[in-house]
């Protein structure tokens, strides 16, 4: 017997990577399909031959699904994601895990209780040249990394949500509350935690609705675009930009520098992770491609959630390390809004 799985929210996200990646799974019998939209998810119940659920209180309270992929707007996921911990289902929360600490911690108290998985989709870890570059630096071959810099941007989030207008709910600030820093910001600052294993620390930064516009022509209530300077615990150094506006083509780009060379991951449109060593040999890798809003490819990232569940280890994203990326990003923002220099609070954030 497979499993059954719920999704809650059945706009782009789970049209374009959730719901596929469970078809594709071997070990998911059915998907059964929630939205407040019941034409949402009837549509995709159509598109994935699942069910559909006519409440939130129905796929909770249904003994026989197994896990739930919590793919609602960001401030909801406190009240979905540990609801469904607490009704004794596995959880696949989407980034960023909540807009606030405290909510952030009330789906960690769920977890915790009631001892189902829970994890997040933080996916760039699973790509193969984050990886790979995780591998080269963990080996020592290139030293220490001393320095970086990071981007994600692309066109912004009406060329991808559900009805593709600037209506979106990326743009209100109740709904996304953190705007490119939550949407792109929190995958970059995830995957520097895990390819350097370190925390950033400190956080100056820069924002503004610099080009985006609401359906009545007014600047969006978010940051469209944001750049900061960033430390870490181990005294890296490093910049990190974020963007709504890369009109053109998508930047996903991050560059290490390290004491015996440097790593580029994403930087070329040929090879997807190069090392340029201090001796001057460059050694290319032709990996994969990133998947990106025009290019979805499958993410692994259903299938390792599936994989912790089926084989009972820890999922690759926990909850802790979720909340540790939201404590940078608030702390971003709050460089930005006061124009200091702001620490993270990490010692609270340890939670267990």
């Amino acid at each position: 017997m497979g499993y059954r799985v719920g999704i809650i929210g059945c706009g782009s996200i789970t049209k374009m990577r959730h719901a596929p990646e469970y078809t594709a799974n071997p070990h998911v019998d059915e998907i059964v399909f929630y939205d407040r939209n019941p034409d949402r998810a009837e549509a995709l119940a159509a598109l994935f031959g699942g069910k559909v659920a006519e409440t939130v209180d129905e796929l909770m309270e249904d003994p026989t699904i197994d896990m739930i992929s919590d793919c609602s707007s960001n401030e909801y996921h406190h009240i979905f994601s540990s609801r469904a911990l607490l009704s004794g289902k596995h959880v696949l929360c989407e980034k960023p895990i909540s807009l606030t600490i405290e909510h952030a911690k009330e789906i960690l108290d769920a977890q915790k209780k009631s001892g189902k998985k829970l994890m997040l989709d933080h996916n760039q870890r699973f790509t193969r040249a984050h990886q790979k570059a995780k591998e080269i630096i963990a080996g020592g071959e290139l030293g220490n990394v001393l320095t970086f810099r990071t981007t994600f941007g692309h066109s912004g989030p009406e060329q991808w949500g559900h009805n593709k207008t600037n209506s979106t709910w990326f743009f209100k600030k109740e709904r996304s509350g953190l705007g490119v820093a939550g949407d792109l910001g929190i995958h970059k600052v995830d995957v520097l935690h895990y390819l350097l294993d370190d925390e950033i620390e400190q956080a100056s930064a820069f924002q503004g609705a610099l080009h985006k516009v609401d359906e009545q022509g007014q600047p969006i209530e978010v940051c469209d675009n944001i750049v900061c300077s960033l430390k870490t615990k181990k005294g890296r150094l490093g910049t990190a930009s974020f963007s709504w506006t890369h009109y053109g083509q998508e930047d996903n780009s991050t560059v290490l520098y390290c004491e015996k060379g440097i790593l580029k991951i994403y930087n070329s449109d040929e090879y997807q992770l190069e090392v340029l060593t201090n001796n001057g040999e460059k050694i290319n890798y032709e990996l994969e491609s990133i998947q990106t809003n025009d290019n979805q490819t499958n993410t692994g990232m259903i299938d390792a959630f599936i994989e912790s569940i089926r084989l009972d280890h820890p999922p690759m994203v926990t909850g802790q390390e979720a909340l540790s990326s939201l404590a940078v990003i608030l702390a971003i923002l709050e460089a930005a809004e006061t124009g200091r220099v702001v620490t993270v609070e990490s010692g609270s954030l340890q939670y267990f």
